[in-house]
């Protein structure tokens, strides 16, 4: 086999040691988080929701809508399990509706 074919690989292995030497896996959760939320919540919800941030471990939501915020409240533990999985990784530990 030539030293070409050996030190070949896949795509997505060199993204993420592209994104891991540079350090810019904070910013590529903060993507990954707004995503899943869009996908996760449809589009019901997203017409309404107006800023999307994820600080640390928190996920920060930005609704215009103060009975969707009061709907969604009650079932914010279920909201961070389904955003998680979506994630493949537990990435959100808390979620803050506003």
């Amino acid at each position: 086999m030539s030293k070409r074919y050996k030190n070949q690989r896949s795509l997505s292995e060199a993204m993420n040691e592209f994104i891991r030497k540079n350090h810019l896996q904070k910013g590529m959760n903060k993507v990954d988080a707004r995503r899943a939320w869009k996908e996760a919540m449809g589009p019901g919800v997203n017409t309404y929701t107006t800023r999307v941030e994820l600080k640390d471990d928190i996920l920060y939501v930005n609704l215009s809508s103060s009975v969707l915020r009061e709907e969604l409240s009650l079932g914010k533990t279920k909201i961070i399990k389904i955003l998680n999985e979506a994630l493949g990784k537990e990435l959100i530990k808390k979620l803050v509706l506003r």
